[in-house]
């Protein structure tokens, strides 16, 4: 090869390394969710607009989708080779710590309004809503933390989880949600006719029960018992019970429905994305048992922009499932995996409304399996006849 080729390649790969994301910036928008939690009592006062207690969910599944509609498709992945650029870049782990003071500043701010008399119950229960929803997207933060091999980020996890008192969601989504996704064993991927009010219900009991089983059996592995202080289900439950007795010790008993409020808002909107995440996908089964290795074509993906820079790149599931070990800043769409119509926050108020979802969705899932209902992830005992018995006509 000549000197000036040789230089000419080079300089080419110099340039990919040096790649720049376009995204760098917008990433601290994801600090919106808990912030909305701070943002309510300034502006119900500067606009007198008491509806504004509710600027949560008003954010999450009213404004959002609009720019999502707006923006459009993101349609950019990070080039391979600026991936240990990108991994090794710590400003992108800063904007998933700062989540968490946000976080904590801002329950602390919605105790204090709850335990004054100056607002009204209906004013109360929409702030408990509008923190649930900060919660529910902090859970995303502590998924993202979670992930990590860094002994600081995984604590980092648990701290996050606490306000939501889903602990267990660090064991169950890591050793089991990743282990068995798209397939009947896992209760967090939803099945095909089954409606988001079903599957809540036998996601969250479901999950309690497997983070249970897996680390017991982690324990025992390690020839320990489950009263330890290696147990990560009782680390993250007495998070929970520290941060909630805290703010009831300060602020009074009269907080505690709304902390309830928050805390199921907060889980059920986790929920409600593992619904829309795996609707319908099924792992086959090989002739010799067991399931084929998760790929592409088992997640639902969307490459919307502002929902991408809003939930560090969720949307990017398929390549988190094939490769977890990958920051969220380095996830590429994936031109195999299934795709949503819209971004995660319109899917999630579709799936609240099943008729609309199953219209929206299941023909979907058909296409995806060229028409091959058989191949679709469907409940056992009997709900395929159900399933098939309701598919859109067109």
């Amino acid at each position: 090869m000549s000197p000036i080729m040789r230089a000419i390649i080079e300089k080419d790969c110099a340039a990919k390394v040096h790649w720049r994301d376009r995204k760098r910036y917008l990433w601290t928008l994801g600090l919106i969710a808990p912030a909305c939690s701070l943002l309510p009592s300034q502006l119900v006062l500067w606009t007198g607009l008491e509806v504004l207690w509710w600027i949560g969910p008003i954010i999450v599944f009213v404004a959002i989708p609009l720019v999502d509609a707006l923006v459009g498709e993101d349609g950019v992945n990070p080039p391979d080779e600026a991936y240990k650029q990108l991994s090794n870049d710590r400003y992108y782990r800063w904007c998933t710590y700062a989540f968490l003071p946000v976080q904590v500043v801002a329950l602390v701010v919605a105790c204090y309004l709850w335990s004054s008399d100056a607002l009204a119950l209906v004013d109360k229960i929409g702030l408990a809503v509008t923190v649930g929803v900060g919660c529910g997207i902090g859970i995303n933060a502590a998924h993202e933390l979670g992930h990590r091999s860094d002994r600081l980020e995984r604590w980092l996890s648990k701290i996050a989880l606490a306000q939501s008192c889903y602990g267990h969601f660090y064991v169950e989504h890591n050793k089991g949600h990743h282990a068995r996704v798209a397939t009947p064993e896992d209760p967090a991927s939803a099945r095909f006719g089954e409606s988001l009010w079903r599957f809540l219900p036998r996601s969250v009991i479901g999950g309690l029960r497997s983070a249970l089983r897996l680390e017991r059996d982690r324990l025992r592995r390690r020839g320990l018992r489950w009263w330890s202080l290696d147990n990560n289900l009782l680390q993250a439950w007495a998070m929970s019970i520290v941060l909630f007795g805290v703010v009831l010790g300060v602020f009074g008993w009269r907080i505690a429905p709304y902390l309830v409020v928050q805390a199921v808002v907060g889980f059920c909107l986790l929920e409600t994305v593992n619904y829309v995440e795996h609707y319908g996908l099924l792992r086959q089964r090989l002739p010799r048992g067991g399931y084929e290795p998760c790929s592409p074509r088992h997640s639902w993906n969307s490459d919307r922009l502002a929902t991408n820079v809003f939930l560090f790149h969720l949307q990017r599931h398929s390549d988190h499932h094939a490769n977890p070990g990958r920051r969220y800043q380095t996830l590429r769409s994936s031109e195999e995996a299934p795709q949503l119509p819209a971004g995660y926050a319109t899917m999630i108020v579709l799936a609240a409304v099943p008729p609309l979802w199953r219209r929206v969705m299941d023909r979907r899932v058909l296409a995806h399996y060229d028409q091959d209902v058989r191949r679709a992830n469907i409940a056992p005992g009997g709900r395929a006849k159900l399933a098939t018995s309701r598919l859109p006509s067109n």
